[in-house]
């Protein structure tokens, strides 16, 4: 058992130095490091903000498109309420009623030659 101690006892406690060198080290990256997380930082708020754009954007054409739709079926109800407006009945029951005018006679037509 006595060896056993002595083997004990010739365990090292490690030495400061080393541990001063890899901490050195450590710290000379930080700089770096730092630029690395700026520019990750920098890239991922370009990224959101890039798809917040894209979002927006659809939701505006989207909003067209419904625009657009809306337009041609009033300018589709509009030519239907045009077609019905130019019918020669309807143009001939205005002028009867409304005008007092009526179909004229054989007397009242001149051919113009």
């Amino acid at each position: 058992m006595a060896n056993a101690r002595a083997d004990y006892g010739k365990v090292v406690a490690p030495k400061l130095r080393s541990i001063n060198i890899v901490l050195g080290r450590r710290w000379d990256l930080f700089p770096y490091l730092m630029v690395v997380m700026v520019l990750l930082t920098v890239v991922s708020i370009f990224h959101v903000w890039s798809r917040v754009k894209v979002i927006d954007m659809n939701l505006r054409i989207a909003g067209i498109s419904r625009e657009i739709r809306e337009q041609e079926q009033e300018q589709n109800r509009l030519r239907l309420e045009v077609a019905s407006l130019k019918t020669p009945a309807r143009i001939e029951a205005l002028a009867k009623g409304y005008l007092g005018m009526a179909l004229p006679t054989d007397q009242q037509i001149i051919v113009v030659k």
